[in-house]
């Protein structure tokens, strides 16, 4: 993986739409209500322990972009998804004449969102590993002893959270999603989420690439239950190059690396946020380029530099 010298140009932590103002700012994405439809906007924003570094990453909406984009038209389990196109000429004015948009907005359909984090985990490592290291367990139920970071998990384990709009999201103990979505949406969620990680993972695992853990979102579009939000993105999972991993090393290729330079900064995970370096910034956005461009072909995002 080659490191650029110098960031090749300034991120952008918002997209000015003239006469345009977003319907709902998230921690990376600014969504735009166009009725039954929705655009989604990528920024270059990146958010850590709950906070949204004051220093964007360049490219990296388009980047998320991108990936997202192959990953819904790609995999088979992605059907229903909600995306529709991500070509301009599409939008609908004022977004069609913005430049700035072109790469980094997703034209959907609007969806009701289901307010739940469906993760799944085919490796020991995060929050999981954390609470293993605590209680020998994974949202509650028991894992054999002795396990390391990076332990896989066979079969990868389904281990949902609450969705916050503020805060942390809040592990849902095995077993009690049921309770919270009904038992039939609960079952749903779990095969659809696992299908996919199934489906992500081999495909992963053919560009050098092992898929540790992911999240999925859903929600319902005309009544059937719809894949929406990002799609096996380094910001909404863990990759890790395979080779690595092989020899016992995790060598990241998400927005680990920033979690670990904040952890060796001494920040106290409290915002706000310290500015990340230049060189951080320069190495994350290589690693999230080079994600994309194992998984999408070398050809991939012709437009950002090496």
């Amino acid at each position: 993986m080659s490191t650029p010298g110098a960031v090749p140009r300034a991120g952008r932590s918002t997209v000015e739409v003239p006469g345009a103002t977003p319907w709902r700012r998230g921690k990376v994405r600014d969504v735009y209500d166009l009725g039954p439809r929705l655009l989604v906007v990528a920024t270059d924003r990146l958010s850590a322990y709950d906070s949204i570094l004051p220093t964007p990453i360049p490219d990296k909406g388009r980047i998320l972009t991108a990936m997202s984009a192959w990953w819904f038209t790609t995999l088979a389990a992605a059907a229903p998804h909600h995306l529709l196109s991500t070509d301009r000429a599409d939008f609908p004015a004022p977004f069609r004449d913005v430049a700035e948009l072109d790469g980094r907005a997703m034209l959907c359909r609007r969806a009701e969102r289901i307010d739940i984090e469906c993760v799944v985990r085919g490796a020991l490592t995060g929050a999981g590993w954390r609470e293993y290291r605590a209680h020998g367990t994974l949202h509650g139920a028991p894992l054999p002893k002795g396990l390391a970071d990076g332990a896989p998990l066979d079969p990868p384990v389904f281990t949902p959270t609450t969705k916050a709009e503020e805060g942390h999201d809040e592990p849902i103990p095995h077993g009690a999603l049921a309770g919270i979505v009904g038992a039939e949406r609960a079952r749903a969620l779990e095969e659809r989420s696992l299908a996919l990680f199934a489906e992500g993972r081999a495909r992963a695992a053919e560009a050098g690439l092992v898929l540790a853990d992911t999240k999925f979102e859903f929600g319902f579009v005309d009544g059937r239950l719809t894949l929406i939000d990002e799609l096996l993105s380094p910001d909404s999972s863990r990759f890790w190059d395979a080779g690595a991993y092989a020899a016992g090393r995790l060598e990241s290729f998400d927005k680990q690396f920033v979690r670990d330079w904040l952890d060796r900064s001494g920040w106290d995970h409290v915002p706000p946020a310290p500015a990340l370096p230049a060189d951080v910034v320069v190495r994350t956005r290589a690693r999230y380029l080079e994600a994309a461009r194992r998984l999408l072909g070398p050809d991939a995002l012709p437009e950002l530099e090496a």
